[in-house]
């Protein structure tokens, strides 16, 4: 692998950012660089603490990998909007019912899988097992999210997301009127001790943070409201974890005591509508919307 260091990386520790290039853990980049596997400007980097500048050529000679790389999916085989792509980032519109990557029961038909056949490159970016991939969606979540095409970007796009300069807003419909028309959940979560497949609040999980905003309040068929999320984090099941704590579970949510029969709906009403970050190559802030999907549209039109 050879990359030219971005300027989101300029300053950052070398085997920071080999493992934020390649998708592999700290521990085995710095067996590489006291390998000598890993060159700056042509010679070894040394040490695993110095610190890189923009425009510098990092290169890397990567380990075998013991990762079996997903598949392209055949033509047409995999579903989704792109809502743009150019030769750094493809951003897309994924639609509620697709996996993102292959793991545990989803082998094939994922998102990645789809992304491959209408973007090979991006197999050779990140890690080995989710290429291009830099952050996810639930299954039952449509809505936008960004694919990196080159290292330098998935590097970059990591990077900010870290620094939680990346914009995700997403628009869900709940259980309940709120006492406090906008507000911030803060509250570590992490795996359920019962059922290790949920995610709850816990003292022992990590960092979370979602603020929320109510657009609108309904009464009919039921006391419902439609409220705007902003993650500032980025935990899995977040919104439908942290939402289901303060009494106001998503319409539709079967994990989390969303599912009513008042709102019959077969997937979770969580949409990412909005997404926002500097651009790799040139640092300008582009954003994104999405409109609500056809299920969630006609949903909203229901209700009173």
């Amino acid at each position: 692998m050879r990359e030219t260091i971005p300027r989101a990386l300029d300053g950052e520790r070398l085997d920071r950012v080999v493992a934020l290039l390649t998708g592999l853990p700290r521990s085995r980049v710095a067996e590489l660089v006291d390998a000598g596997d890993v060159r700056v400007g042509g010679a070894a980097g040394g040490s695993r603490s110095r610190r890189v500048v923009e425009g510098e050529v990092v290169e890397v000679d990567l380990p075998p990998s013991d990762v079996e790389a997903p598949r392209p999916a055949p033509d047409a085989g995999v579903a989704f909007d792109v809502v743009h792509a150019d030769e750094h980032v493809i951003v897309i519109d994924k639609p509620a019912g697709l996996v993102v990557h292959p793991g545990a029961g989803n082998v094939g038909g994922t998102l990645v899988n789809g992304v491959l056949a209408r973007f090979p490159d991006v197999a050779e970016v990140g890690d080995p097992g989710r290429p291009g991939v830099v952050h996810r969606l639930d299954r039952g979540t449509s809505g936008l999210l960004v694919v990196a095409r080159t290292p330098a970007a998935h590097a970059s796009l990591v990077a900010q997301l870290r620094a939680r300069a990346v914009e995700r807003a997403y628009v869900a419909l709940t259980w309940g009127h709120f006492d406090a028309p906008a507000g911030l959940i803060d509250a570590p979560v992490g795996r359920a001790e019962v059922d290790r497949t949920r995610m709850a609040i816990s003292a022992r999980g990590r960092e979370a943070r979602t603020r929320f905003r109510v657009r609108r309040s309904f009464t009919r068929p039921a006391e419902l409201a439609l409220v705007e999320c902003r993650l500032e984090t980025g935990r899995t099941h977040q919104i439908r974890v942290h939402l289901a704590a303060i009494g106001h579970p998503v319409v539709g949510d079967t994990r989390y005591r969303g599912a009513r029969p008042s709102v019959p709906l077969g997937r979770p009403f969580l949409h990412a509508y909005r997404l926002a970050f500097d651009h790799p190559a040139t640092g300008a802030r582009v954003e994104y919307d999405a409109a609500l999907p056809p299920d969630l549209a006609e949903v909203v039109a229901g209700l009173r």
